[in-house]
């Protein structure tokens, strides 16, 4: 199939096809990281332009790199240190961007529905890298990606999404993509962390870790967003580790060859043991590694999808 969307702003509207089409894209990539010379030159000429209204490191680098690899230029924007501190507007910001001949943007804000908003005043395409609690489509791909590559199919897996299902947008993306492809999706979390409309996700729901991790051939551990008022919710970190926790005692009682997913940034000791996030069970480091080539195939894709509608209205 060919790509026809100039931006990727979350997995809730993409197609299965689509869904399997940035994936396949990306194992295509993935080659390039192990090469000698990291790059190939099917961005060359072309401008990334990452702008982030949060905090990031993993998400921010990734993109760069990714972008570097395809041989763009890439330009990092950070809004605590632009004319946003001004009183600019998001649109305004964006509409600078691109009358600078820019060509790609890749957004991060604490506004859900943020992306979306631009993308629809600008030309240039843009890339959803996080908006509020709505959606974080790369990170949701780049999870499914390291399953398939070490399952080999979607289709009929059991994943058990485990921690701040309420503020997550990694869960809700992660959701969208799996249940798409054909994965059964649990999520568990305390009563007052799981949103009342979730079930309509088509997602099983329980308060109870040893029951998620017992039908689970996946665990994503979602990290304890304290920064959002989750303590509200839950007060004491400890007493949250000893009731949701993944702990080796738990994983012991899961199916063996359990993978355990996170991503990012770990709490220790929060959401998860040390012995758990480095252990022969843990997939984290490789999501890392296979975020860049699924962010390279989305910047690829968009591209050409901007590229084709630009050449077919000259």
């Amino acid at each position: 199939m060919i790509w026809n969307k100039k931006d990727l702003l979350g997995l809730e509207e993409l197609t299965k096809e689509e869904l399997e089409l940035i994936l396949s894209t990306a194992s295509s990539f993935k080659e390039v990281s192990s090469r000698e010379i990291k790059k190939v030159p099917a961005l060359r000429g072309r401008t990334v332009v990452n702008l982030f209204y949060e905090p990031s490191t993993r998400t921010r680098v990734s993109f760069e790199v990714a972008a570097k690899r395809l041989s763009a230029d890439v330009i990092n924007i950070a809004a605590e240190t632009s004319s946003v501190k001004k009183g600019e507007t998001l649109i305004d910001t964006g509409k600078n961007i691109e009358a600078l001949k820019a060509d790609i943007i890749v957004m991060r804000h604490n506004s859900s529905g943020a992306a979306a908003m631009l993308a629809r005043h600008l030309n240039i395409s843009v890339v959803n890298a996080g908006d509020g609690w709505h959606e974080h489509p790369t990170q949701a791909l780049l999870d499914i990606f390291t399953l398939k590559e070490k399952r080999g199919d979607i289709e009929g897996l059991n994943v058990s999404i485990v921690g701040d299902i309420a503020h997550s947008r990694v869960a809700r993306s992660n959701i969208w993509g799996l249940i798409k492809l054909g994965a059964r999706v649990t999520v568990c979390a305390p009563k007052l962390l799981i949103p009342a409309e979730i079930e309509a996700m088509g997602v099983s729901v329980t308060d109870n870790i040893d029951e998620a991790l017992s039908r689970a051939d996946a665990v994503d551990v979602l990290r304890m967003q304290f920064e959002r008022d989750v303590e509200l919710a839950f007060p004491k970190q400890l007493e949250y580790f000893k009731a949701f926790g993944i702990t080796p005692e738990r994983l012991s009682k899961a199916k063996k060859g359990i993978l355990v997913m996170h991503p990012g940034p770990i709490n220790r000791g929060i959401e998860i043991s040390s012995e758990v996030a480095d252990g022969l069970n843990s997939v984290i480091l490789e999501q890392v590694t296979n975020g860049i080539a699924v962010r390279m195939a989305v910047l690829f894709l968009v591209d050409q999808a901007r590229d084709g509608k630009r050449e077919n209205t000259d």
